[in-house]
């Protein structure tokens, strides 16, 4: 199969042919039908994040089973999936208490006495990023890594579901469990600010406040349900704000993985209030809370995947998606070929577009 490998950080993917091995007891192969392009892509791409390379990058992904496993039971050729990274293994303490996205069991990855997922033409070994490595024709992958969806979802769409929806509307359904009427800020606009936003009209937030400092996002978060929209860079931004909510928010949620952003987000709340981080920042920096937030009742958090049941909830955001509640269509900023990988990595480095998706042909 063709697959864009990525050998060395900093430097562009290669499309070459990598062999997949056939599915044991508990995997699924898929044949990838859409993949979109994320920014935690990038930050492993960039060398930001560190990896195992050889590897194959790709993790908000949707296709069609062509394969399973002796030991099965969730999935059968034929289905349509939605994949997830959150792998989880079904029975450790965090699968347990309801909290399968925090999972880390090595149980959903082969062990290192067993041949590899992923090969390369020559035998060499390619790391498998994420459970999924998804920019490539098919994905070998563990049962509890994926889900079926109804047959009726495009595709293109059910792909961000994987990432971006899952992360940002989990942020406003599961996180912060926004109620009806309460001021929710998202800073950034991206795939997963986007998603929030969307999220936080569905919840029956009141005023919906987005920053971003690219005027083509702010128009998009918009249409999405935000009811007030800010440059992110703009000077007294915060202010703007606070007074807007009547001294500051209930939830701000940051989608964009800088440092500024998140003191944003922070700065922005009111007493009481809930800032949760989205954003793969880097891996020094730090976020807080000043003795005052603190004495203010304010609180800090992260939201790893939206603090995802994606079994449950990926079926659940589809629906979203053909009620018409969820928006997946205006997220997505252009549709490309495997071949033009590298062009979407540069147009998600410029911070322009919104979504990019890697499509197959059927």
């Amino acid at each position: 199969m063709k697959a864009a490998v990525l050998f060395e950080t900093r430097q562009p993917l290669e499309v070459a042919d990598v062999v997949v091995a056939n599915p044991g007891p508990r995997e699924v192969l898929i044949r990838t039908r859409a993949v979109g392009v994320c920014r935690s892509d990038l930050h492993f791409v960039d060398g930001t994040y560190p990896h195992a390379l050889p590897a194959i990058p790709g993790h908000e992904a949707a296709g069609v089973v062509e394969a399973v496993g002796s030991e099965v039971r969730t999935v059968k050729p034929g289905d349509h999936v939605v994949t997830c990274l959150s792998a989880f293994c079904g029975h450790c303490e965090f699968c347990i208490t309801g909290r399968m996205f925090l999972c880390v069991s090595a149980e959903t990855r082969r062990g290192k006495g067993e041949a590899p997922r992923l090969t390369l033409a020559d035998g060499g070994v390619v790391n498998q990023m994420l459970n999924l490595s998804a920019y490539a024709e098919m994905m070998l992958v563990h049962e509890h890594a994926c889900v079926a969806i109804d047959r009726d979802m495009p595709l293109d769409r059910a792909a961000l579901i994987g990432c971006a929806v899952t992360t940002g509307a989990g942020a406003v359904f599961n996180t912060t469990d926004v109620s009806p009427g309460e001021t929710v800020c998202v800073v950034g606009c991206g795939g997963i600010g986007l998603a929030a936003v969307n999220a936080a009209k569905i919840a029956g937030a009141g005023k919906i406040i987005a920053l971003d400092p690219v005027p083509e996002k702010r128009a998009i978060a918009e249409k999405l349900g935000a009811t007030h929209t800010f440059d992110a860079m703009a000077e007294g931004v915060v202010a703007e704000v606070v007074e807007l909510s009547k001294g500051g928010v209930d939830h701000a949620i940051e989608a964009v993985g800088r440092p500024q952003s998140a003191a944003t987000t922070v700065s922005v709340l009111r007493r009481g209030g809930t800032a949760t981080i989205l954003g793969m920042m880097p891996l020094a920096e730090k976020v807080g809370l000043s003795a005052m937030d603190l004495l203010s009742g304010k609180k800090l958090q992260g939201g790893l995947m939206g603090s995802n049941r994606f079994p449950v909830d990926i079926p659940r955001l589809v629906d979203f998606y053909q009620r018409g509640l969820l928006d997946l269509d205006t997220i997505i900023a252009e549709r490309l070929p495997l071949d033009r990988i590298n062009h979407a990595f540069d147009e998600l480095r410029k911070g322009d577009a919104t979504r990019s998706v890697i499509t197959f042909d059927a």
